[in-house]
């Protein structure tokens, strides 16, 4: 089988690190796809719905790829969070989330151009998050750190101290699921090292 070239959907630097990291050496295509949910999906529906969108926009400009859109967005309480828009939401949110539990949704949408086929998936991972203290959340929201980030945290950098555990696969925190790429990638018809960067 001719190894098709790997496209990532997304602006994001932590899905690329996940990928690079993973063995892949995908060629990023931002989508610019449109983020409302004017229909009013839950939180799960609507990740794999703006995966699609991604995945889509972009699967036009490249045909002939193997083209991974994904979101994330973590559910309070059946309220879809994305990135903040401002240090005072992200503030609003963390003031909601500390010292309770919340489950962080993944979508992806995964286009095989060639062969005129998609599959999608979600991949959900309960996240229990710590209680920072209030000098040290002002701290935080200083850095900006928490505008990029969906539900105004991760894992990884300033905010993993205050993460105090997970259910589910980290790289889904991360923005993007390696088991359930695997997975989308064979119900496709290519095992994940027909992807894998050979130069490496």
């Amino acid at each position: 089988m001719t190894r098709p070239a790997f496209v990532l959907a997304s602006a994001s630097t932590a899905r690329l690190r996940v990928l690079r990291d993973a063995g892949l050496d995908p060629v990023v295509v931002v989508s610019g796809a449109d983020e409302s949910n004017e229909a009013g999906l839950d939180t799960a529906a609507l990740t794999g719905e703006l995966a699609g969108r991604k995945a889509a926009a972009v699967a036009a400009l490249r045909p002939d790829a193997l083209v991974l859109g994904c979101d994330s967005l973590l559910d309070v309480d059946g309220e879809p969070f994305g990135k903040p828009g401002s240090a005072g939401h992200a503030r609003k949110m963390w003031q909601r989330i500390a010292g309770r539990e919340a489950v962080l949704y993944t979508g992806h949408c995964l286009i095989d151009g060639p062969a005129g086929r998609q599959v999608r998936g979600v991949a959900s991972t309960l996240v229990r998050f710590g209680r920072p203290a209030d000098a040290e959340l002002e701290t935080y929201l200083a850095t900006g750190e928490p505008l990029s980030l969906a539900g105004a945290f991760s894992i990884e950098a300033r905010t993993a101290p205050f993460v105090d555990s997970i259910d589910g696969h980290p790289s889904t925190v991360l923005g993007l699921s390696m088991p359930m790429l695997r997975q989308l990638l064979a119900d496709l018809g290519y095992a994940m090292t027909d992807v894998w960067d050979v130069r490496r």
